[in-house]
């Protein structure tokens, strides 16, 4: 594969490629006089002064993603975003204007034709054309500029596809507008295609380790299982299908039971598997004995509630399959952790001005980067400064308005539980702050 300089290295190797052919065949004896290859931008070719010398000028007008490549390769990180899985490659397509310049009488179409004879002989980059052109001798690469000395280390001589040099068709809509957006004059022009310069990292990925064996080997015949065939609708493997939690509630709390209900999830040695992506936890716990099959419980204690901080968490269990020596993970949910006031309701007495001063405590613990509010009836305050972690805020409310106000305390975004719904119809949970 190549490196980011590959873009400058086949424009580098078009223009040694363009300028070997016009000595080749003796263009500046035909038109009598000096002949240059240049790859800047159309509008800085002809100099201030008006002056047009007789010159190829390449360049590079737009770079496109290849189609053919673009899906080629595993995703790039895993789904938490921290682990480097491969080096996917970034595919492109480079397009060319090449154009003739010069101020004398069909100067301009003897270059042109001369340089798109050049390019229909050589529709391919050969690797020892690019190995030329990028990397001359010592003698001479010691006096290029370090930018074209740098090429040399693109790797585009290495990379496993071949770069193809196609003409392409631009209508007269399509030159007018380049041309315009150049601030430039018309000259003769021809477009052409350089396909398919693949960049790629070099940073170290995670390789998997090989298979030894597909299912168990037969002591016997020393052959493996291999795949075998269950008539069954169901995936013979720990699955999980839904988690549901105590009381009816959308958000999981500390100390309550949660249900995961799904099949294949009896066995020995049942784990509960919590992920959190944002603080980077990994956690285990050891399921309940109750359940069976179909059903895996667990709480999280609230003696540990300093390891698990509100948020989204990703749940699945790891068990022991009968028959079976080595454990199997199932698949994962998502499940969300919700702060929980403790000690409400609490009567709060405003002072001789009407501010409103008291604390509350909560759980799980507060870590820092969190951000906390809480909601009285529909308004939102802030608490007091402070150092995380915290289990305690303190709110300081100037005209607090009077009334037995519902308190919910939000931490990013995800509110503390204030609705019984276990209750028919649905009624709302004593969690208040009674403001006199």
């Amino acid at each position: 594969m190549s490196s980011a300089l590959a873009i400058a290295g086949v424009t580098a190797v078009l223009r040694d490629l363009l300028n070997d052919g016009l000595i080749n065949h003796n263009v500046a004896g035909v038109v009598g006089t000096s002949v240059r290859v240049s790859v800047g931008p159309p509008d800085q070719v002809v100099p201030g002064n008006g002056n047009e010398a007789s010159q190829l000028n390449l360049f590079l007008h737009q770079v496109t993603p290849n189609l053919g490549w673009r899906n080629e390769g595993l995703p790039s990180r895993d789904p938490s975003g921290r682990q480097r899985m491969s080096n996917p490659p970034l595919a492109l397509d480079l397009h060319y204007l090449l154009s003739a310049y010069s101020s004398g009488d069909l100067h301009g179409e003897i270059l042109l034709g001369y340089a798109m004879q050049l390019l229909h002989e050589n529709p391919v980059l050969t690797r020892q054309a690019i190995l030329t052109a990028l990397s001359p001798s010592p003698a001479v690469g010691n006096t290029l500029p370090p930018a074209l000395r740098a090429l040399s280390d693109s790797g585009l001589e290495n990379q496993i596809e071949q770069i193809k040099i196609t003409p392409e068709y631009l209508n007269i809509e399509e030159m007018s507008k380049i041309w315009t957006a150049t601030q430039s004059h018309l000259r003769p022009t021809a477009a052409y295609m350089a396909s398919v310069v693949l960049i790629e990292s070099t940073r170290p990925v995670r390789s998997p380790l090989p298979v030894l064996s597909r299912g168990p080997v037969d002591p016997v015949t020393h052959r493996d299982r291999g795949v075998q065939v269950i008539p069954d609708l169901l995936p013979p493997l720990p699955t999980i299908e839904e988690v549901t939690l105590a009381e009816g509630q959308p958000v999981a709390r500390l100390g309550q039971t949660v249900n995961l209900s799904g099949h294949h999830l009896d066995g020995t040695g049942r784990t509960i598997l919590l992920v959190n992506d944002r603080f980077e936890i990994n956690l285990s716990i050891a399921a309940l004995g109750t359940g069976g099959a179909a059903l895996m419980q667990f709480i999280i204690p609230v003696a540990q509630a300093a390891n698990f901080p509100v948020g989204v968490w990703h749940v699945g269990v790891s068990v022991l399959r009968p028959g079976e020596a080595t454990p199997r993970e199932s698949n994962r949910l998502a499940m969300t952790i919700a702060p929980e006031i403790t000690g409400l309701p609490i009567l709060v007495a405003r002072d001789g001005v009407g501010t409103a001063s008291f604390s509350i405590n909560f759980r799980p613990v507060l870590r820092p980067g969190q951000q906390v509010a809480l909601v009285l009836g529909q308004q939102e305050y802030s608490p007091q400064s402070f150092a995380a972690p915290v289990s305690t805020l303190s709110f300081v409310i100037p005209n607090a308005p009077v009334g037995n106000h519902l308190a919910r305390l939000r931490v990013d975004g995800i509110d503390s539980p204030i609705i019984d719904r276990s209750a028919t119809p649905p009624v709302f949970l004593n969690q208040r702050v009674n403001i006199t």
